[in-house]
């Protein structure tokens, strides 16, 4: 039985039913196998087909009976599966929006996409099917096995000797087909993302005419997923071969044995032809695992990796809520003109330390907008602050983000800069809620974000990241993203504010025109035009836009911001980017260099302190 099968929610009292009704189950198959050689001996004893009747409705009671038990049992563990893959789809998807879209990236969008549908699918059949299977190879044989030893010893001996055989043979084929199966699911993987990167290429590669190379790359793509999945079809059907032999030479050494003692006067018919009925009842269940075993193979698999997911998640969440239990509030130092304040030494953060967390207290308890909850409201009001953020990805790699600290208040246009590499996406991650800092602190409102108030401060923000994504649906379905439930004047709405009218005008079905994969294609543009629509729409207050503009031409980068602009009035918007042309329209600015921040401050203020702001201005040699 499968490790991680007995920490499933709710899984031992379907265990405990199910084992009860297995139980059952093979009183059922003994009942019939008694009723039915019972028959068949008063037959051979001369007794006549009308005498007989009883037995043989008893025999057709308990036919009938196993039947509707193991009907029962297939329900049990068909509801049981239908929930549990229902549930952890769901826990799936939300620990995919805790991890955040670097995870995605990471693990590939194909193959999250394909778990999510498929992988759970799989996970659901193999749990109807190992529940039942596995339950009854643990509590049938054995039942049988003691029947048996009470009409005949022998065959009770030869039974025992030769089902550990069996299963011995089988946990020898499991390993190498959990081998097999490991590289199938590997090629699956990789098909699946290869297929999603494919479509999603697949006009680009038209454009540069590779698209006949690129067939040449989908064939061995698919050849390696073939030969992957027929090797592992291989090993079943030679499995399957081995265990009906092993059986049947079992089978067959019990029927020898009870036909010489029958000959020789040693054992009675009614007995014999007992054994001799329930032998193959005995090595039943363990075929039935054997034959499912493969089957169910890829469920597991899947289950295992959708498990693993849930659990870095959970990891992940458990950091976040001990950060927040064990680290204490770091002191605030002087505040600039726009609102952010610098790193201040550790010295000056010890002194002050004590007397910030009272001051901050005592905020919490006379000011309404700073009282404790654990629902997120962003205003002029509010507060954001970060207090020596460290971000590392591995525990012995370097940190992304180190010391990081500053403070923003009320609705401001907060612009990040940085060369590539300096810690602009990780920074903008971390606001996001998708990357839990190593060490430090994000406070909303002097209140440190617990995990209570991570999914609050996300209902805050809307992000709009550098290739946004276009799903596969209406141009109104695409824009409906953050509010499923808004009316078409409010979509309409959107769009007429996000520039988007002309492209709707010209589309045939108007708001209602596929996009996306299978629709009309966007330019990039357009694809961010529908990212900023999207934004709107949701109303939210917080928008977190990283690198928005950086692969389109200057024409569209320029006319897009003349767009976004106004938008960014009356929210807090963090826009993460190398574009300096930006820099002047914001009200601060955060210097990003090798992970930490360099230098705060305006425009302006930046320009005449001639450090690495300047530096960069100088180095592109941009007019702003």
């Amino acid at each position: 039985m499968g490790r991680g099968l007995l920490k499933l929610p709710g899984i031992r009292p379907v265990l405990a039913l199910a084992s009860a009704l297995v139980l059952l189950q093979a009183m059922t198959i003994i009942m019939q196998a008694k009723w039915l050689a019972e028959a068949i001996t008063a037959l051979f004893e001369g007794s006549s087909i009308t005498e007989q009747y009883p037995v043989l409705l008893l025999f057709l009671a308990a036919f009938a009976a196993r039947y509707a038990i193991s009907f029962w049992l297939q329900r049990v563990a068909l509801r049981y599966a239908e929930k549990t893959g229902t549930d952890l789809r769901r826990q799936m998807v939300e620990q995919w929006f805790r991890l955040g879209p670097r995870f995605a990236k990471t693990e590939g969008t194909g193959h999250l996409v394909t778990l999510a549908r498929e992988g759970t699918a799989q996970y659901k059949t193999y749990l109807e099917l190992f529940i039942p299977r596995m339950l009854g190879m643990g509590f049938t044989p054995i039942v049988i096995l003691l029947y048996v030893f009470k009409l005949d010893v022998m065959s009770g001996i030869i039974l025992m000797l030769t089902l550990p055989i069996l299963i011995v043979f089988m946990i020898l084929v499991g390993l190498a087909a959990q081998r097999k199966m490991d590289g199938q699911f590997k090629s699956y993987k990789a098909l699946a993302n290869h297929f999603v990167d494919t479509l999603r290429g697949l006009e680009t590669l038209k454009t540069l005419g590779q698209s006949g190379k690129h067939a040449n790359t989908i064939v061995r793509v698919s050849q390696r997923y073939r030969k992957a999945t027929l090797s592992t079809l291989r090993m079943a059907f030679l499995s399957s071969f081995a265990l009906d032999f092993f059986t049947m030479l079992s089978v067959a050494s019990v029927a020898v044995g009870l036909g010489l003692r029958l000959t020789e006067g040693q054992m009675l018919l009614g007995p014999a032809l007992t054994v001799l009925i329930l032998a193959p009842e005995y090595f039943l269940p363990v075929r039935m695992v054997g034959a499912d075993y493969h089957a169910t193979l890829d469920g597991k698999e899947a289950g295992a990796a959708i498990e693993q997911m849930i659990e870095r998640g959970k990891a992940a969440e458990e950091r976040q809520r001990e950060a927040y239990a064990n680290t204490v509030f770091q002191a605030e130092v002087e505040t600039d003109g726009a609102g952010v304040v610098h790193q201040p030494s550790s010295g000056t953060r010890s002194l002050l330390s004590s007397t910030i967390r009272v001051v901050l207290r005592e905020e919490s308890t006379r000011d309404p907008v700073y009282a404790p909850s654990s629902k997120l409201l962003w205003n002029a009001g509010s507060r954001l602050a970060l207090t020596d953020v460290q971000v590392r990805h591995e525990e012995e790699g370097p940190c992304s983000l180190e010391d990081v600290t500053f403070q923003i208040s009320g609705l401001a246009k907060v612009g990040i800069i940085g060369a590539s590499g300096s810690g602009k996406s990780t920074l903008i991650d971390v606001l996001a809620g998708f990357q839990l800092p190593t060490s430090g602190q994000v406070l909303v409102n002097s209140q440190p974000v617990s995990p209570e108030m991570m999914d609050s401060w996300r209902t805050q923000t809307a992000a709009i990241p550098q290739h946004p994504y276009i799903f596969s649906g209406s141009l109104a379905d695409n824009v409906r993203f953050y509010m499923p439930e808004a009316s078409d004047a409010e979509v309409a709405g959107a769009i007429a504010a996000a520039g988007l009218n002309k492209l709707v005008t010209s589309l045939p079905k108007g708001l209602y025109e596929p996009i996306g994969a299978g629709g009309r294609q966007l330019s990039g543009g357009q694809e961010q035009r529908v990212a900023l629509a999207r934004a709107l729409l949701s109303a939210r207050p917080v928008l977190l836009l990283d690198e928005p503009t950086a692969h389109l031409d200057v024409e569209t980068e320029y006319e897009l911001k003349q767009t976004m602009l106004p938008i960014f009035e009356g929210k807090l918007v963090f826009l993460a980017t190398h574009r300096l042309h930006w820099m002047p329209h914001m009200d601060c600015i955060i210097v990003m260099d090798g992970g930490t921040i360099a230098e705060t401050g305006t425009h302006e203020k930046l320009l005449a302190k001639q450090g690495v702001y300047y530096q960069m201005i100088q180095a592109q040699m941009e007019a702003v």
